[in-house]
């Protein structure tokens, strides 16, 4: 049998050889000794007595038994050498008792490279081995900029925290997403249970994701593992069944097949210009009439953010009354939002709003299983092709918002009240600083967070004597406070000078037109796969700056003034020479910051007091909302 055995090796052998020579690759054994880089680019560090996947094994040490070997690790010397004698008895040895003996190897770049035992890995790769027992030496190569390098670091990262060798990724930051995924914190070890319970959950994925074809798709199994459990939860999908992961992965698959495309977002940075018949004049009176639904966490009565999504919906009732119905669903959580985005199709809604960024996921998880309806998302900087995602450009807003407060403070000390470090929060920030620099250059903008633990802004503000306050952007109804927009504090009571408005009834009246008038089909047709996300800003009417009757008629000007130039695209808030609290940002005075580079700010300007806070430091009510768009800094 062992006979048999190598022939049939031996076979393999000479026909992956013989198709590597037709591609024009090295058709026998990679050697680790031609790839490594020079003397002193790198480093050796013993890990010990590890398991080694099969598949990972690639190449050995030195150049002597390479070509004994095709390139996949089956023999191709003759069937009567010693060489094929002694593997064969190795064969015999695996069948009866099981090779125990560790093999000694190097691994590279998560790669593996026999120095001893070459034939024993041979013989495991033919019988299908998961694994083989080896002493490992890590070679660890210098620091780099190349991308494969920096995933190579973020690898040994983990590994600290968890020894698994079998898992890569395509892309730079995703082992820090899969730490967070199975719910564990950066640098949070794991335990000999957990790490089975990953094993287990992993070889099964990888199993049925490779039996439907999943070998074919220009991605990892590990890219498609950690898309997979994020999508649907770690603990939700670790208790499947076989036969349930299997129709979860099915109903994934199309999410897995655009991982293999750029990730892309295209921006539509303003509605579309063209107007077409509304949808009852195009379609007689019996069609169906558009019904919307409105996913909001708390109520319009106790946050001000629901309360402005609230006053778009009635006015999305009141601008299409006999086109659309709409209906509101309230006091959403991310443990909730699946269920309630299920009501809304059970009620009948075609159409489904989701207004805040921590019920992304639920969002994404509704698309894939009813691609039939449409599902927007209020969140910024999301690459997911099956939801689109909106948001306005409340930056613009904000900068004018500073350049009211640098004009009307009088001890040069600004506070800015933020809620959430999400993507949107920190060009708000910088926006409103820049705006107070360019009237006051000597203005300080001290940066508190609503949402840290242990921390009362309002004494903090005493502390620094700040003259004039951002505060939340609108009242909450429930509450009446005139704590909003920016304020100067006599003593303890505001004087209101601005405030910013978000006009989400115009922005969602344009997004319905762009249904009714099949601009929407339009945008699926010549995207690819490239997700939309709709970003607005004043020269769409969607927000606005609301002055007081306090504010001097000078200053107004000056706002109605760069009002005009942010709208005509004359001025942009993020233009010419910039500096953050630690340098240099932009030193080209010609220059503007993209789209992209706004949205996903990481740093703070220079004559902002603060910093931005770490998950940990907020109170627990922010974790979902950081947890989905939290703004991750550079390293560097």
């Amino acid at each position: 049998m062992s006979k048999e055995d190598y022939s049939k090796a031996f076979k393999s052998g000479k026909k992956d050889y013989q198709a590597r020579m037709l591609r024009g690759e090295k058709p026998t054994l990679q050697v680790l000794d031609d790839i490594l880089p020079e003397r002193g680019n790198y480093f050796e560090a013993p890990i010990g007595l590890v398991q080694i996947p099969t598949e990972q094994i690639v190449g050995t040490k030195t150049i002597g038994r390479s070509n004994s070997f095709a390139g996949n690790f089956m023999p191709i010397l003759h069937e009567n050498s010693e060489f094929a004698q002694k593997w064969s008895t190795l064969s015999t040895s695996h069948v009866e008792e099981g090779i125990r003996d560790p093999i000694k190897a190097y691994e590279y770049m998560n790669k593996f490279y026999v120095l001893e035992g070459n034939k024993r890995v041979s013989v495991m790769k033919y019988h299908k081995a998961v694994s083989i027992p080896g002493d490992v030496i890590r070679i660890v190569p210098k620091r780099t900029d190349d991308k494969e390098n920096k995933i190579y670091y973020e690898f040994m990262d983990f590994y600290q925290s968890a020894p698994i060798n079998y898992i890569w990724f395509s892309h730079e930051g995703d082992f820090a997403k899969l730490q967070k995924a199975v719910g564990k914190e950066p640098g949070e070890k794991w335990s000999e249970e957990e790490l089975l319970t990953f094993s287990s959950l992993y070889a099964r994925f990888t199993a049925e994701y490779k039996a439907k074809g999943g070998s074919k798709l220009r991605i990892t199994t590990g890219d498609a593992f950690l898309t997979f459990i994020t999508l649907h939860g770690y603990s939700t999908v670790e208790s499947k069944t076989t036969n349930e992961l299997n129709k979860l992965i099915n109903k994934s698959w199309e999410e897995f097949a655009l991982l293999q495309e750029d990730q892309d977002i295209e921006l539509k940075m303003s509605p579309t210009q063209e107007k077409k018949p509304l949808l009852s004049k195009l379609l007689p009176k019996s069609a169906s009439k558009l019904k919307a639904a409105f996913i909001y966490e708390k109520t319009p009565g106790t946050s001000a953010w629901t309360y402005a999504h609230e006053l778009g919906r009635i006015y999305l009732e009141q601008t299409f009354p006999d086109e659309l119905t709409t209906i509101a669903y309230e006091n959403g959580t991310r443990e909730n939002a699946d269920s309630l985005i299920e009501a809304a199709i059970a009620d009948g809604c075609n159409l489904i709003f989701t207004t805040t960024p921590a019920f992304v996921q639920a969002s994404v998880k509704a698309a894939i299983a009813n691609p039939e309806i449409r599902i927007l998302s209020c969140s910024l900087n999301t690459a997911h092709r099956y939801i689109r995602t909106y948001y306005s450009r409340m930056h613009e807003a904000k900068f004018l918002m500073g350049a009211i407060a640098g004009a009307m403070a009088t001890n040069d000390r600004l506070t800015y009240i933020a809620d959430y470090p999400i993507y949107g929060s920190i060009a708000n920030i910088n926006a409103f600083a820049l705006g107070a620099k360019m009237i006051n250059p000597r203005v300080k903008v001290y940066l508190e967070w609503s949402s840290l633990k242990d921390i009362d802004v309002y004494e903090k503000i005493k502390e620094n004597k700040s003259s004039c306050i951002s505060g939340r952007d609108m009242v909450i109804p429930e509450e009446a406070s005139r704590f909003f927009g920016i304020y100067h504090l006599d003593g303890d009571n505001p004087r209101s000078l601005a405030m910013p408005l978000y006009h989400w009834g115009k922005f969602y009246a344009q997004l319905i037109r762009t249904i009714m008038d099949g601009t929407w089909k339009y945008d699926d047709a010549h995207t690819s796969t490239k997700a939309i996300n709709y970003w607005w800003g004043m020269s769409a009417g969607v927000i606005d700056v609301v002055c007081s009757q306090h504010l001097p008629i000078g200053t107004k000007r000056l706002v109605e003034l760069l009002k005009t130039a942010i709208c005509s695209e004359s001025f942009n808030p993020f233009s010419g020479i910039l500096y953050s609290q630690t340098g240099i940002v932009v030193d080209d005075p010609e220059r503007s910051l993209s789209p992209e580079e706004i949205m996903s700010m990481d740093w703070l300007a220079e004559n902002v007091i603060g910093s931005i806070p770490k998950k940990e430091e907020m109170k627990e009510h922010a974790a979902p909302v950081v947890d989905q768009q939290g703004v991750l800094k550079k390293k560097g």
